[in-house]
C-alpha cells in the first residue's frame, strides 16, 4: 500500500514521539470542534443575554448523548480499518471503508429523527427550567439537522486517523470552524436569531466539513479511497463494525447519559448557577478533546501493530498514549485553575455567573487528568476488539455509581462541590476494573497467539 504524504509510521520507529506527532493535529482538530460549541455559548452569552445562554447550556448533555454515540461509532471504524490496513489487507480495507460510510449515513439520519422527536420530553424529564425550555428545544431541533453531516465527517476523520493522516481532517475543520464563527456573529448580531442562529451556524459548518472530507476521500489513490458507486454493506464487515462500533458508541454515550442526571442536579439551583455551570462546562471540551486525541492514537497504533503481529509495540502504544493524555490534562487543569475568572469571562460578564462557574471549575481542574486511566484503557481494549465487558464496567462504574451518588451524597449536601466530586470517584472505580480486565485479556490473547505460532 502506498505511504501517504502526511501519514505517520505506526508499525516502526520510536513510538513516543510518533504518538505525539500523530496526536498534535488531532488535538487541534478536536479543539476546533470545541470552538464550534464555545462560539455558540460566547456569542449568545454576550449578545443575546443570560436566558439564551442558559437555554443553550441546558442542552449540552442531551446533545452530547447523541454526538458521543457517533464518536464511539467513529472509534469502531478507526479500529477496524487500522487493523486491516496495518495487516496489508487491501480488499478488506476497501470493503470496510464503504460499509462504514453507508452505516454512518444511516446512523446519522436515525439520530437526526430521534433528536426531533425526543428533544422536548428529554429536556422536560431532566428538569430544564420553564423559562429556558422553549429556547433549548429550538436549539436541539435545529442543531440535530446537522447530525447526518457530523456522522459522515466523523467517518472520514476516522478513516484518515486509521491510516496515520491526522492533518487532512484538521484542514477541513479549520475552514468549517471559520465559517461557523462568522455565521454565529452574522445570525445573532445582524439577524437577531439568538438561539436559532447559533444552532443553524453549527449545522451548516458540519455540512461543510462533511463535504470536504468526502471529496478528499474520493480523490485518494490508496485502498481506503471512496468510490460512491461501490457504497454497499458487506455483511461480514458490518458485523465486525457493529460489534465494535455499536458497543463503543453505547459505551461513549453512557457518560453523557449519566451526566444528564448531573444536569438535573445543576437544574435544581437557580438560573444564575445554571448559566455559570454552562460557561464552566466549556472547559470540559477543551480538556477531554485534547485527551481524546491520545485515545485515538492509542486505538490506531495498537490496532495497526496488533494487525501486524507486533506485540511489544502494542503495549508500548498503550503506555505512551496513557502518559501523554494524563500529562496534558494535568497541565490544562492547572492553567484553568489559575486563570478561571479570565476563562469564564469569555462567555459572560456577569460576576454572579462567573462566581457560580468557578465552583465547578475549581473542582474539575484537578480531576480531569485521572480520567486518562479509564478512557485510555477503554481505547486499548477496543483496539483488541474487546468492547462488551468494558461497556458493562462503564455502565456500573460511571453511570449507576453517579446516579447513586446524586441520590445520596448530593441529596444530603445539595452543593455544587458535592455534585462534581462524583467525577473523580467514579473515574477511579471504573479505571481500576478496566485496567484489571485489560491486563487479563491481553495475557489471554498473547497465549492464544503463541499457541497459533506453535501450530503454524
Amino acid at each position: 500500500m502506498a505511504k501517504q504524504l502526511h501519514s505517520i509510521h505506526m508499525t516502526e520507529g520510536p513510538i513516543g514521539s510518533a504518538v505525539f506527532f500523530f496526536s498534535a493535529p488531532l488535538i487541534l482538530s478536536n479543539l476546533l470542534q470545541v470552538v464550534f460549541n464555545m462560539s455558540d455559548i460566547a456569542v449568545v452569552g454576550h449578545f443575546a443575554g443570560s436566558a439564551a445562554l442558559g437555554s443553550v447550556g441546558s442542552t449540552a448533555q442531551l446533545v452530547s448523548l447523541f454526538t458521543a454515540f457517533l464518536i464511539g461509532m467513529g472509534a469502531g471504524i478507526n479500529v477496524l480499518i487500522a487493523r486491516h490496513y496495518g495487516a496489508g489487507q487491501q480488499k478488506s480495507t476497501e470493503s470496510a471503508v464503504h460499509t462504514a460510510l453507508t452505516i454512518s449515513m444511516l446512523t446519522g439520519i436515525i439520530i437526526c429523527i430521534a433528536g426531533q422527536l425526543l428533544a422536548r420530553p428529554i429536556l422536560v424529564l431532566f428538569g430544564t427550567k420553564p423559562e429556558l425550555l422553549e429556547g433549548a428545544v429550538l436549539y436541539v431541533r435545529l442543531y440535530f439537522l446537522g447530525i447526518p453531516a457530523m456522522a459522515v465527517y466523523n467517518f472520514g476523520s476516522a478513516v484518515y486517523d486509521a491510516v496515520g493522516d491526522t492533518r487532512r481532517p484538521l484542514y477541513f475543520l479549520s475552514l468549517a470552524g471559520i465559517v461557523n464563527v462568522l455565521l454565529n456573529l452574522f445570525f445573532v448580531i445582524v439577524l437577531h436569531w439568538d438561539v436559532a442562529g447559533v444552532a443553524v451556524a453549527s449545522a451548516v459548518s458540519q455540512l461543510m466539513a462533511a463535504v470536504l472530507v468526502i471529496v478528499a476521500l474520493t480523490k485518494e489513490s490508496d485502498c481506503f479511497a471512496i468510490h460512491l458507486n461501490r457504497l454497499r454493506i458487506d455483511p461480514d464487515k458490518a458485523r465486525s463494525l457493529l460489534s465494535i462500533g455499536l458497543t463503543s458508541g453505547l459505551q461513549t454515550a453512557i457518560f453523557p447519559l449519566a451526566n444528564l442526571f448531573i444536569q438535573s442536579g445543576v437544574n435544581s439551583f437557580d438560573a444564575v448557577m445554571v448559566a455559570g455551570n454552562a460557561a464552566a462546562a466549556n472547559a470540559d471540551g477543551i480538556v477531554y478533546e485534547t485527551m481524546n486525541a491520545f485515545y485515538i492514537a492509542c486505538s490506531s497504533f495498537m490496532s495497526q501493530n496488533y494487525g501486524a503481529g507486533k506485540r511489544k509495540r502494542v503495549i508500548q502504544s498503550y503506555l505512551w498514549s496513557l502518559g501523554w493524555s494524563f500529562g496534558s490534562a494535568f497541565l490544562l487543569g492547572l492553567l484553568l485553575y489559575l486563570a478561571g475568572p479570565v476563562f469564564l469571562g469569555i462567555f459572560t460578564s456577569d460576576p454572579a455567573v462567573i462566581a457560580g462557574g468557578l465552583q465547578r471549575l475549581n473542582i474539575m481542574a484537578f480531576s480531569y487528568a485521572f480520567s486518562a486511566f479509564m478512557d485510555c484503557t477503554i481505547a486499548a481494549s477496543r483496539s483488541l476488539g474487546l468492547t462488551t465487558v468494558p461497556t458493562v464496567i462503564v455502565l456500573f462504574g460511571s453511570c449507576l455509581f453517579r446516579i447513586l451518588w446524586i441520590k445520596t451524597v448530593f441529596a444530603h449536601f445539595h452543593t455544587i462541590p458535592s455534585l462534581y466530586l462524583l467525577y473523580i470517584f467514579s473515574w477511579g472505580i471504573t479505571a481500576s476494573f478496566e485496567i484489571l480486565y485489560f491486563i487479563r485479556s491481553w495475557k489471554r490473547i498473547c497465549r492464544r497467539m503463541d499457541l497459533y505460532q506453535d501450530n503454524a
